[in-house]
């Protein structure tokens, strides 16, 4: 099975049409038909549903699609790697990072780092902690920043400074907009929404077996997303606080909780990881950058 084969699949499965795809690679329809027999013949399976006008993937297609999207991922990433070996004042790395405004100690880093190595290059995928570490597993990252406590079997870490804390998005013309701050009695029985690790994750460290006495009317994973839903009148966001804005002219307001529920968040590796030279610069700036931090916060308090 052949790296180029892949690709060429890809293309088809992204274009749902044997011509659009030639025309994409630069290829010759015949051609791209006949590497697309070889690859089914060699699997022992069909991987489209052909129609006159379409190819759309069956089930085995639909498995070899995610496969050959981590392969050709992981190729292009070792590619990458190799062409920084002798390249140092620049290269790209791949940054996986649940959302915070904790982000912010991450972000001075990368902008510390990028007037040394101009030519350096950040990707940040942002998710939960369940895709971002899964990404990170499979090599597709080399970094990611996670709001769970990370597991020391496989990973090495750092800890961000500051804790983000949690509490409720609601309209501003909301009875509890006039409350400073929101306990489980204020949050009985009103439509809330927050992420799916929030519901198994955070919210039972606070309110415990009475988690169940709370009404989730809904799920989301980007806090801008259920900052709209809770404009169109679909409820109340359970979020960090700064993630959504909350200014004046916004129609938002932002309360806290209590007793106060804090989340911390940690920047993980693989262990024994074999990082790209400017992967590997950029780690050593990071923790150097949080060590001095970390001793600031230390000394403060």
């Amino acid at each position: 099975m052949e790296i180029r084969v892949l690709r060429y699949f890809l293309a088809i499965a992204r274009e749902e049409n044997m011509t659009r795809a030639a025309e994409r690679l630069h290829v010759s329809q015949p051609s791209l038909s006949k590497e697309m027999k070889k690859l089914e013949e060699e699997l022992g399976h069909e991987l489209f549903i052909r129609t006159n006008k379409s190819m759309r993937l069956n089930d085995e297609g639909m498995l070899l699609r995610k496969r050959a999207e981590d392969i050709i991922a992981m190729v292009d990433k070792t590619a990458e790697e190799f062409s920084q070996i002798d390249n140092i004042i620049g290269g790209e790395i791949r940054i996986g990072c649940a959302e915070s405004h904790l982000i912010k100690y991450l972000a001075r880093s990368i902008k510390e780092f990028k007037e040394k190595y101009p030519r350096f290059v950040f990707h940040i995928f942002s998710g939960d902690t369940e895709p971002v570490a899964e990404r990170l597993d499979r090599g597709i990252l080399d970094l990611a920043v996670i709001v769970e406590p990370p597991n020391l079997s496989k990973y090495n870490y750092l800890t961000i400074p500051e804790s983000d804390k949690w509490g409720v998005v609601m309209l501003s013309d909301s009875p509890l907009a006039q409350k400073e701050v929101l306990s489980f009695d204020d949050l009985y029985g009103l439509p809330l929404f927050c992420s799916e690790q929030s519901i198994r994750v955070d919210f039972p460290r606070w309110c415990g077996d009475d988690m169940d006495k709370l009404n989730f009317a809904g799920t989301v994973n980007l806090a801008y997303n259920g900052s709209v839903l809770v404009k169109e009148g679909l409820g109340y966001l359970l979020t960090f606080e700064h993630l959504v804005d909350t200014s004046e002219n916004s129609g938002l307001f932002f309360r806290p909780i209590t007793p106060l529920l804090e989340t911390k968040m940690y920047i993980i590796w693989k262990k024994y990881q074999i990082f790209s030279p400017i992967a590997g610069l950029f780690l050593e700036k990071l923790q150097k950058d949080f060590a001095e931090i970390n001793d600031l916060f230390s000394a403060d308090t």
